[in-house]
């Protein structure tokens, strides 16, 4: 796909779409997707609501940013059972490729100030996210145990191991947060690498670029299969640090390795 930063002509012809059509559309989209999220929920209908009515918003929102999306190795994608879903970490637009087709029942582990967002925050606190403040102990004991309740109850967990959105498009060292959960709670680790993102809205810009995001989906393993603890905590984090970033272009990769 051509990429806007390479043709100027296809970005200016871009932004007159987005502006009177792309953009006040995946702003209704997302209002209605909040409302009817938040609706749902109180209705004790929070587990369609969030699951299925959250996949359409990824997908529509992908959809209106003119990003596809390419998907491979399929065939390492499940269906059901309980994971730790680990991914790189490039832009927003990760929520919408992860959110939209990876068809699993979750909940994210999100940063404690997103819960304030309007309507997003509230819909993803009436929702059940997770919501952790690495700065306080005691918010990471909680998270653990929030994390162990959904899931018994069935759910997935997707996080972000490093944290934050990358600055500069290199994956960033991983915290261990993720790999001590998949270890204490026995679930295996699954990790989907995301490469395009970063093209379509870098962190701190503000108007996106249509690309493709191709995600990869890698083969899950467990922390238990890599040695006795608590060195298979680094070796984890290192194992998925390196299966992610092995299809990432070598600019992006170099950091996510150096554990």
């Amino acid at each position: 796909m051509t990429t806007t930063k390479k043709n100027p002509l296809w970005r200016t012809l871009f932004l007159l779409y987005y502006f009177p059509i792309g953009l006040p559309l995946f702003l209704l989209v997302t209002i209605l997707t909040t409302l009817l999220i938040i609706l749902g929920c109180s209705i004790g209908l929070g587990d369609a609501a969030s699951r299925y009515v959250g996949m359409a918003w990824s997908r529509v929102s992908l959809w209106l940013h003119l990003c596809p999306i390419e998907i491979r190795s399929r065939e390492h994608l499940p269906r059901s059972g309980n994971y730790v879903v680990i991914a790189n970490h490039q832009s927003a637009f990760d929520i919408f490729a992860l959110y939209g087709y990876v068809p699993l029942p979750f909940k994210w582990v999100l940063k404690e100030g997103l819960r304030k967002l309007p309507l997003v925050g509230w819909a993803c606190e009436s929702a059940g996210f997770i919501f952790v403040d690495d700065t306080k102990p005691s918010s990471i004991t909680q998270t653990m145990q929030e994390a162990r309740g959904a899931l018994s109850r069935g759910y997935s967990i997707f996080i972000f191991p490093e944290g934050s959105r990358t600055p500069t498009g290199r994956m960033h060292r991983f915290k261990k947060g993720a790999f001590l959960m998949a270890s204490e709670l026995d679930v295996p680790l699954l990790p989907i690498s995301i490469d395009g993102a970063y093209d379509i809205l870098q962190r701190g810009k503000l108007l996106p670029h249509p690309h493709k995001i191709r995600l990869t989906i890698h083969p899950a393993y467990r922390v238990s299969d890599l040695g006795e603890a608590p060195m298979n905590i680094l070796y984890a984090s290192r194992e998925g640090a390196s299966r992610i970033a092995s299809v990432l272009p070598q600019e992006q990769e170099a950091k996510g390795v150096s554990l």
